[in-house]
């Protein structure tokens, strides 16, 4: 595999700030058609993200109202690769986090895009992109 992390990613990423509810979280992410947002802070640096499973299994299955839980609450840990990583680095950043999507982040620490699971299926060869999903499902 040849390129860079921006080769992989797409473009448009849609933050959500910290301090948003998770139905409005829901809302981006239908009105984007993704399945996961970053969550920025009040200096437009990403916290963390947050992902549609994060919203049905830690506040709608745990009884918690999505208008009051913000995206902040529900931030995980951000793990990210700057645009001028190598590809491979990309891939191998997140088999090593066992994540499906990785925000991808320019010279000022802003994130410029994500590389997901589609991403990697539009790149990768077959055989590449199985050794991955095996990796990152079976771990």
């Amino acid at each position: 595999m040849t390129g860079t992390a921006r080769d992989l990613m797409s473009e448009g990423v849609e933050c959500i700030p910290f301090h948003e509810s998770l139905d409005r979280a829901a809302q981006l992410m239908r009105e984007h058609n993704v399945g996961a947002l970053p969550v920025c802070g009040p200096d437009d640096r990403i916290q963390g993200i947050i992902t549609d499973r994060d919203i049905v299994v830690k506040c709608v299955a745990a009884g918690k109202d999505v208008t009051r839980v913000t995206a902040g609450e529900l931030a995980t840990g951000l793990v990210w690769v700057p645009a001028d990583a190598t590809a491979e680095e990309a891939l191998q950043r997140m088999e090593e986090n066992q994540i499906r999507r990785l925000p991808v982040m320019d010279g000022d620490h802003r994130c410029i895009g994500m590389i997901s699971e589609a991403d990697l299926a539009r790149h990768l060869p077959d055989d590449q992109l199985a050794d991955f999903v095996h990796r990152v499902y079976a771990g």
